[in-house]
């Protein structure tokens, strides 16, 4: 005799493998699932604080002067108010956006900037590269936009941009828990497999043990995505708190994904789920056999 109620498990645990599989993927290419970061750097405005020191000041030791010099007196008032343009002169991308195996890099379009004619909904995102895919990957800020600033041949240092030493602080507190939480991914992700195709097997198969099997699995699987999920939503939260507090004075701001919030969380919620729905056919079963019992009781 079947057991129809293990399909629902089956189900369940083919979703969420499914969704456990794009949470670790996400990002892995330019053109694939770029809205599902775990935090976006935006750096559009970089540069905002020492532009107005720039302005109000002649000294050509400035460290912008090489570049402002290049820059014609028929865009300079438009610069003044979008720092997007003065951003890419420095070599810059609009926004850097962390993954579990990598990051990307990008511009919004048609500008970072919302204005009079263009809300903040219809500003998009253009991916131009993705760093390599890197298990136990951690996102390091500072390393990428130097990198990126080296690339200018300007000799513009971070440090030279007021680039504040805390936000290095943070991300680096945090790099454990990122790496932490893509093994536990791993390991949800393995044992979903196999909690599935043994809930395919008590399809077939009866008896309490593999209810009990079932359950210990499950219960597993669930624990191993809930750390998961809650190890990475900390982080995101935590690297925005602390890239907005201590960047935003230079222009730049962060934004924890929302979208790989509710992705990680559906999966461990399907992986919950499943627990219920084995105690309750354990407890289903156990009924069912005392029912019978005091019936042939009564028989006799």
């Amino acid at each position: 005799m079947l057991r129809p109620t293990a399909l629902i498990p089956v189900i369940f645990g083919l979703a969420a493998l499914v969704l456990t599989l794009l949470c670790i993927f996400a990002g892995s290419k330019p053109s694939f699932m770029q809205d599902y970061s775990i935090i976006t750097l935006n750096t559009s405005r970089i540069g905002q604080n020492v532009f107005n020191t720039t302005a109000s000041t002649n000294s050509d030791s400035n460290i912008f002067s090489q570049i402002w010099d290049n820059v014609t007196n028929s865009i300079e008032s438009s610069i003044n108010t979008d720092i997007h343009s003065f951003a890419k002169e420095l070599g810059l991308h609009d926004f850097y956006s962390a993954h579990l195996l990598d990051y990307c890099e990008g511009y919004y379009t048609p500008t970072a900037v919302p204005n009079a004619t263009l809300s903040k909904s219809d500003i998009g995102i253009n991916v131009t590269a993705c760093s390599n895919r890197t298990s136990f990957f951690h996102f390091d800020p500072t390393t990428a936009l130097q990198r990126e600033l080296n690339k200018t041949g300007t000799g513009i240092t971070l440090e030279e941009l007021h680039w504040p030493s805390a936000v290095n602080s943070g991300i680096r507190a945090l790099r454990i828990a990122q790496k932490a939480a893509f093994l536990l991914y791993c390991i949800s992700a393995g044992l979903i497999i196999l909690a599935t195709a043994f809930s395919l097997l008590s399809f077939f198969v009866h008896g309490r043990l593999s209810a009990f099997v079932d359950i210990l699995l499950w219960t597993l699987a669930f624990f191993a995505a809930l750390l998961a999920s809650a190890i990475t939503t900390a982080v995101a939260v935590k690297a925005a708190h602390v890239v907005n507090e201590h960047g935003r004075d230079v222009g730049v701001t962060a934004k924890r994904g929302g979208k790989f919030t509710a992705l990680t969380w559906v999966a461990t919620g399907l992986c919950g789920l499943n627990v219920f729905v084995w105690v309750f056919e354990c407890l289903r079963g156990k009924r069912r056999r005392n029912g019978e019992s005091f019936v042939g009781r009564v028989e006799k």
